[in-house]
Formats: structure tokens, C-alpha cells, sequence
């Protein structure tokens, strides 16, 4: 009866331990047990707050098998420095050392190995996507304009305006009738202007009208209302006229460009979004093609 006892207590220590190895999957021929599932959980739920479904942490696992796996073929080996640096970084964010991070995720139930492997899958995966995709991932200063123009993200030191100042005349000491009327003509021809060289040529023709030379203004160095109103105007159309001592003026937006050399923190910031956009969309896309042809074995 003791030595039944014995092998009882035995047997009831032995089973945390043998359910924490129970392999879940396999890839590729290395496996996945239950005790990375559970690593992984902890992980996930102390960046996000939140218990993660165990087919999401499940598939995660997979991604990052395939993903070191296949930097076997491209990358001889990675640097432990780099590693050891990622994981640096995330301690220092956190206001620790290594050390002191280490006994931090420790204490909820995570090994420091469970970390720095998801930051090895990371980094191999980040290296093959831009080697690969590297032509595609290029993000070029005309898509950095576009964005911003559509957007209205443009920073005001960042942005050049090409105007032709257009000028309805009303001769001095005339009444407020006649300031009007000229607003109307403006107000027309604004109907009519669609394009620089066009409606150039369109207000030369009217009577009363001066159509001054090119002019260019630093976004920096306009009031915020102008900048709306110029922000606001598609290339080719005229601004909302304004009443002058001289008259009624408009301007034509001929063109908005990003001033010399300035990389404002709205480009930056365009630019990085847009590299993301793309970085993101083409890994998932190939992460995909890589599971079909992946030999996946659920247990």
C-alpha cells in the first residue's frame, strides 16, 4: 500500500509537467506544445490587457515557426546582439534594465526565451519582407505630396504656393455697389477658371483686369485663414475674391509643392504611414502563400 502511494504522488506531480509538453501542432517538423501556448498567452495578455483566443495565440506560434524557418534560406544568422538589443529597448521603455525586466515578466509567468522568441521571429520577418518586396516598399516623394494634399496634413513650414494674383479694378472713392458688382464678376469667372493656362487667358480678356505675374508664398509665412483658403483651393482654381483698396482680387492656385528641403513632421509622419500600409499588406499577403505551402500538422 505505501509503495502504491508512493508511485500515486509520483504520478499526480509528473502530470503538470507532462500536460505542459503535449505538442499542439507541428511545422515543418518542430514542434509546438501546450506550455508555448501558454507563454505566449501571458505575453499577449500583459501588452494587451486582454486574454487572446487560443486559435489566435495558436496561429501566431505557427507564423513565427514558418518565419525563422524560412530565414534559414536567406539570412546565414542573426546577430544574438540584435536580439539582446530589441529586448534592451522594450526594458528601457518600461523604465528598467534587462535585468530588472526580466525579473518583472518572470514574476507573471513568462520566460525571458518566450520574449526574445517572438523578438527573433520579428526580425528575421521584418528583414526578408523589405529584401524581398524592397522595390514595392519604396515610397516616393510625389505619393508623400498626394497624401498630403489630400489629407490637409501639410505643415506650415512645409508647403510652397504658385499664385497668379488676379485684380477686378474699381476706380478709387466708387460706391459699395460697385465693389459688389465686381464680386460678380469674379464670382463668374471662378465658374469658368478650371486651369492656370485656360483661365489666364480667360481673364486677360475681360475688361478691368489685371493679371499680375507668378508669385510664390511660403506656406510659413501666410496667417492660418490664408492658408485654409489656399489649402482649401485645387490647383487650377481661383480663391473666393477678397475686396482691396484696389478692387476685388483672387488668386490663382497654380501649383502646391513642398518647400525646398523641408521634410516637415507631417511628411515624415505620411511617409511612414504609407511605408507601414504597404509593409504590412505585402507581409500578409506572403505569410500566406508561405501557410499553403507549409506541411502543418494539428495534434
Amino acid at each position: 500500500m505505501a509503495a502504491l502511494a508512493a508511485a500515486a504522488v509520483i504520478l499526480l506531480a509528473t502530470q503538470p509537467a507532462a500536460r505542459a509538453q503535449v505538442i499542439v501542432a507541428v511545422v515543418g517538423g518542430e514542434p509546438i506544445t501546450a506550455v508555448d501556448i501558454a507563454q505566449r498567452t501571458k505575453l499577449i495578455q500583459l501588452s494587451t490587457q486582454k486574454i487572446p483566443p487560443r486559435q489566435e495565440v495558436l496561429d501566431e506560434l505557427i507564423d513565427d515557426k514558418l518565419k525563422v524557418q524560412l530565414s534559414k534560406r536567406y539570412i546565414a544568422e542573426v546577430p544574438k546582439r540584435e536580439i539582446e538589443n530589441a529586448y534592451a529597448s522594450i526594458a528601457r521603455r518600461t523604465g528598467m534594465t534587462s535585468a530588472q525586466f526580466t525579473k518583472m515578466i518572470e514574476s507573471s509567468g513568462i520566460s525571458a526565451e518566450a520574449l526574445k522568441s517572438r523578438l527573433h521571429a520579428d526580425y528575421v520577418w521584418g528583414q526578408i519582407v523589405r529584401g524581398k518586396f524592397q522595390g514595392s516598399l519604396q515610397v516616393g516623394e510625389k505619393d508623400v505630396e498626394v497624401k498630403l494634399l489630400s489629407s490637409h496634413k501639410d505643415m506650415p513650414e512645409g508647403l510652397e504656393y504658385r499664385l497668379r494674383p488676379v485684380l477686378f479694378l474699381v476706380p478709387k472713392g466708387s460706391a459699395s455697389t460697385a465693389f459688389e458688382a465686381r464680386k460678380r464678376d469674379a464670382e463668374a469667372l471662378r465658374g469658368r477658371f478650371t486651369s492656370c493656362d485656360e483661365g489666364v487667358r480667360i481673364a486677360m480678356t475681360l475688361p478691368d483686369v489685371v493679371v499680375r505675374e507668378q508669385i510664390a508664398r511660403q506656406a510659413a509665412d501666410l496667417a492660418q485663414q490664408q492658408r485654409d483658403i489656399l489649402n482649401n483651393t485645387p490647383i487650377g482654381r481661383l480663391t473666393p475674391p477678397d475686396i482691396t483698396p484696389q478692387g476685388v482680387e483672387v488668386f490663382a492656385v497654380c501649383g502646391k509643392a513642398p518647400a525646398a528641403g523641408a521634410d516637415s513632421p507631417a511628411r515624415r509622419q505620411v511617409r511612414d504611414e504609407m511605408f507601414n500600409e504597404r509593409y504590412q499588406a505585402l507581409s500578409k499577403k506572403f505569410l500566406k502563400e508561405l501557410r499553403s505551402q507549409a506541411l502543418i500538422e494539428y495534434k
